[in-house]
């Protein structure tokens, strides 16, 4: 019996007696709840046995005795206690075997109780600590979901059960490793980083680890004798894993870090030391200006005035969250928000009628895109008030000598790489972003328009196959250049 605790567990255990006895055996609690059981015999009914033994641990639980039997005529129930720890949580044996009672079966169920009570004992414990890393998990994701909307002072509550405490400023890294090593890989970014890093297990793609690292101990977070950084040091450790690091951000610009650190990961996946930085360029929504803010919030209007009719309907705020989502992870949207395809659907429908936008074009969803990190953008609402309190469109918005400006800075790189490069990116954006059109549209196969596309983001430094896509920013880059030709 010990051997069998030994090797197979509370299972391989239950699996010899249910055989022994040629019926059911099973461990229930007080209440009489199945916990595990095993059937021996495959003509047994199950449930009906099942239903007996929880009978009997109902009133072996009421009588508050050290055993009891149930004899049907036809069959009979044993029941022993496991023993009375917090870790047995009142759990009881169980047998259901038909009459009559195979012989030394009470004494074999007697000698099974020990190694059978520390086997459960053993596992209760595993199990917990299963459900307190998932709940553990589950808080980071919570932490790092809040950061991306924005809500601060939220995350800092929830964070505050946690460690290590929320650093600010900071650098976001992505890592990308091979399936399966993700637990792996990240105890290894925490022995690196000493614990002073916030690892979450990406919710979206499941070969991603996200690292929020203080800015100031990035540099120093492998050690100051090696020279490294953390994410070069971690791509040192793990063969064949992939890191990219944002530019320092605050706390509260995070989700544009995210992007960064999302956009130097495409870049690292052709460098051979698998690491890359991303490289210093001006977010669009901090070169707007107050007229960008008026134009964001007068294209936001109905959906941050919108009620719901109804309880149970989103308010403008879960709304605004889900299309920010979506417009950041497409349909991985649905395991970033934990809501299935057909709910997300529906919402994004709601917001388009609401905003008057076909969220199946880019050119819409570029314009939604900017005006949501405009209005995530707190030093922009602080100036709205200081120019007028007419709206603008975007066109006047992007012939802004500051967004020109940042047009140019953009494509300038692009504009190194010959015609074919914007000729391939012009006609892929006006395909809605979608790899057969655009390939039919350049008289090219579909594997050689994507071949095309991940040279292009090693040129750019910018992830464009995958989400978060810089796609958003080129359709506003070529859509501004284009209305000064």
């Amino acid at each position: 019996m010990y051997r069998l605790a030994r090797t197979g567990g509370s299972p391989e255990l239950l699996r010899r007696l249910a055989q022994r006895a040629e019926g059911w055996a099973g461990i229930l609690d007080g209440g009489g709840t199945v916990l595990q059981a095993v059937a021996g015999n495959i003509r047994w009914p199950g449930h009906e046995a099942a239903g007996l033994a929880s009978r009997a641990a109902k009133e072996l639980t009421a009588r508050g005795t050290g055993s009891y039997a149930l004899d049907t005529g036809e069959c009979a129930a044993l029941l022993l206690p496991l023993d009375r720890t917090p870790e047995s949580d009142g759990a009881v044996l169980a047998l259901v075997a038909p009459k009559p009672l195979p012989g030394g079966l009470t004494t074999l169920m007697a000698d099974a109780v020990m190694p059978l009570a520390l086997s459960w004992a053993s596992e209760s414990v595993a199990r917990k600590r299963r459900r307190v890393d998932l709940a553990e998990s589950r808080g980071r994701e919570a932490v790092l979901h809040l950061l991306m909307t924005g809500q601060l002072s939220i995350a800092h509550q929830v964070a505050g059960a946690l460690r290590p405490k929320l650093p600010d400023p900071v650098r976001v890294c992505v890592v990308e490793c091979s399936g399966g090593q993700r637990d792996e890989v990240a105890r290894i970014c925490t022995d690196a980083s000493g614990g002073r890093t916030w690892i979450v297990r990406c919710p979206v793609y499941a070969r991603h680890l996200i690292l929020i690292v203080p800015a100031d101990e990035e540099a120093e977070a492998a050690g100051p004798e090696s020279g490294r950084t953390l994410g070069q040091a971690v791509a040192g450790l793990v063969d064949d894993c992939v890191v990219g690091v944002s530019e320092e951000v605050a706390l509260p610009d995070t989700a544009t870090a995210y992007r960064q650190a999302f956009h130097a990961l495409a870049v690292a996946r052709g460098l051979p030391g698998r690491h890359a930085r991303f490289g210093a360029a001006p977010e669009l929504a901090l070169v707007v200006g107050a007229a960008g803010a008026r134009w964001a919030d007068a294209l936001l209007a109905p959906l941050l005035a919108h009620l719901p009719r109804r309880s149970q309907d989103p308010g403008s705020q879960e709304l605004s969250a889900t299309v920010a989502s979506w417009l950041a992870f497409s349909s991985h949207a649905t395991q970033h928000l934990k809501i299935h395809r057909n709910t997300l659907a529906a919402r994004l429908k709601f917001v388009g009628e609401l905003l008057g936008l076909d969220l199946n074009r880019v050119p819409d969803q570029a314009a939604l895109d900017l005006a949501l990190r405009i209005r995530a953008t707190p030093a922009l609402h602080r100036s709205v008030a200081e120019g007028s309190t007419a709206p603008e469109d975007l066109g006047t918005v992007l012939r802004a000598p500051g967004v020109q400006d940042w047009a140019v800075q953009q494509l300038r790189t692009l504009a190194q790489a010959g015609p074919m490069a914007e000729e391939t990116l012009r006609t892929w954006l006006r395909c809605e972003a979608q790899l057969s059109p655009a390939a039919a549209g350049l008289g090219i196969s579909v594997p050689g328009a994507r071949k095309r596309l991940t040279r292009l983001e090693a040129l750019l430094g910018r992830s464009l196959l995958q989400t978060p896509s810089a796609r958003y920013d080129l359709w506003l880059a070529f859509r501004a250049v284009d209305l000064t030709a």
